[in-house]
Order: C-alpha cells, then sequence, then structure tokens
C-alpha cells in the first residue's frame, strides 16, 4: 500500500509556470514507478508523464512534450511535475499515480492520489 498526496495546483496565467509535488508515504517509494495524469471538465483522464523507479527513463505525452518534467526525490519518497509554458489547455485536475513498472502505471496504476487543481487563464 502507498497513500499519495498532490499539491502545489493553482491558478495562473497563459505563459506561467507551476511545480507539481506528489508526497508518498507506506511502502518503499522506490519500489514504484510513478505518473501523472489530468482530467478536464467533460473529457476521460488522460497520461501526462511517467518516471520509471529509479528515475533513469521518463515518458511524456505529445501534448506536452518539451514544456513538461517529470522527476523524482527518493530520499524525499517525492515525484515532481514542473510545468512551463502552461496554456489554457492545460486547465485541469491532476492526478498522482503509482504503479509497479512505467508501462504498466501508464496503463493503469495501483494507485491514485487525491488529485490537484491547475487553472490557466488566457
Amino acid at each position: 500500500q502507498v497513500q499519495l498526496v498532490e499539491s502545489g495546483g493553482g491558478l495562473v496565467q497563459a505563459g506561467g509556470s507551476l511545480r507539481l509535488s506528489c508526497a508518498a508515504s507506506g511502502r518503499a517509494f522506490s519500489s514504484y514507478a510513478m505518473a501523472w495524469f489530468r482530467q478536464a471538465p467533460g473529457k476521460e483522464r488522460e497520461f501526462v508523464a511517467g518516471i520509471t523507479r529509479t528515475g533513469g527513463t521518463t515518458s511524456y505525452a505529445d501534448s506536452v512534450k518539451g514544456r513538461f518534467t517529470i522527476s523524482r526525490d527518493n530520499a524525499k519518497n517525492t515525484v515532481y511535475l514542473q510545468m512551463n509554458s502552461l496554456k489554457p489547455g492545460d486547465t485541469a485536475v491532476y492526478y498522482c499515480s503509482a504503479g509497479p513498472l512505467l508501462s504498466t502505471v501508464r496503463a493503469g496504476p495501483d494507485y491514485w492520489g487525491q488529485g490537484t487543481q491547475v487553472t490557466v487563464s488566457s
């Protein structure tokens, strides 16, 4: 079992930046690949970015590639999502997730956080 708590969401103007954090507790954080998903109103939840257990490999949705960066600090049990050049289309609830492998967490995580709202104004 792992518990995930996101923070760092908020309101930002288009072109601005935000950094989301996800603090994990419970079973060894380094045992999990981690990912960020988002869900906009009226849309399905979608994969945003993922990272392997060691942080050696990352994966991004095409819509955020070059603008968002996922990273993790296993000593702090925390995964981050640095979001730059934000657009109104990035407005969504952002969820942190965990699973055994990057491939499986991207397809269907074992654990979810409660989400944090990101709103980008034009």
